[in-house]
């Protein structure tokens, strides 16, 4: 009895050995059969079909706001490069026009240095202060400038003084470190009416003195002219000395104008000025040897 319970105990144990190799066959028959029928199949089953769009949409629905963000910091990013860069270049074009506007009052001031160099030429006998403008007011701009230079320089009241080639008015008013010249377009009756003359044909002279002064068309006035002598335009004005006050020799300008009388003698002679009136930075002030 015993001996039959372990004959079948053994045989059951065979045949559970059996069934396991015959599945085993089978599943590597069914895994070599659906393998083949894959790589035969243009397309993928439909289960694997549908199983693949859903992976594709979940990886858009995940990959578009992904992308979104990244492009968002990635402009920001470069919006924030850009507007450091066109700081950058603010910056260098302020420097910029710093030294253009620099440059240009450093060439106009050497420019009148130079020019002011050369006045000696009309200044025979006369020595030279020169100095610069430190205060011209709109309101005054026409009737006078504040000069550098004062009594510690040795300036003095009614001295000539020059920029340029020309007068451009007298001194004032003297402090002790500055001084107050007024302007020969100053339209006020008592200032700048010292005597002047004009070189004629045949050399002779005429003098007057200054009058008053045509704003509109910048020309000096002069007037009280008691000679006969035939001026012409382009003749050179030169101080007189008659006055007492100013030096004789100094350039004044040139004849622009003549209004005559019902004789044809001159009664007004219109002069325009040697010296740019607008444009007065740099003074010289005639002093006697």
């Amino acid at each position: 009895m015993k001996r039959m319970e372990a004959i079948m105990q053994k045989f059951f144990s065979s045949r559970k050995l059996v069934i396991v190799i015959v599945c085993l066959i089978i599943s590597f028959g069914l895994m070599s059969v659906s393998v083949a029928f894959r790589n035969n199949r243009n397309t993928p089953p439909l289960v694997q079909q549908f199983g693949n769009d859903i992976v594709g949409f979940a990886d858009r629905v995940v990959a578009v706001p992904m992308n979104g963000i990244h492009h968002g910091f990635t402009s920001i990013n470069n919006l924030l490069n850009t507007y450091q860069e066109n700081q950058k270049l603010k910056s260098k074009v302020d420097q910029l026009a710093q030294t253009q506007v620099k440059d240009q009052v450093l060439e106009r001031e050497n420019k009148q240095l130079k020019r002011q160099l050369n006045v000696g030429n009309t200044l025979t006998g006369y020595e030279k202060i020169n100095a610069a403008v430190i205060t011209r007011t709109p309101s005054s701009w026409a009737s006078q400038v504040i000069i550098n230079k004062g009594q510690a320089a040795g300036v003095k009241k009614n001295m000539p003084v020059i920029a340029g080639p020309g007068l451009i008015g007298t001194v004032a008013e003297v402090n002790k470190t500055n001084s107050k010249v007024v302007l020969i377009s100053n339209t006020a009756e008592n200032s700048n009416r010292f005597a002047i003359q004009i070189i004629g044909e045949d050399s002779k002279v005429v003098n007057g003195i200054i009058t008053s002064y045509d704003s509109q068309n910048n020309r000096i006035v002069m007037g009280n002219i008691t000679s006969k002598a035939k001026l012409s335009k382009g003749d050179r004005v030169t101080t007189s000395g008659l006055g007492g006050v100013i030096p004789k020799g100094i350039y004044v300008g040139t004849v622009s104008k003549i209004a005559e009388d019902d004789y044809g003698l001159a009664k007004k002679v219109y002069i325009k000025p040697a010296a740019n009136l607008n444009d007065i930075e740099v003074v010289s002030v005639a002093v006697r040897d």
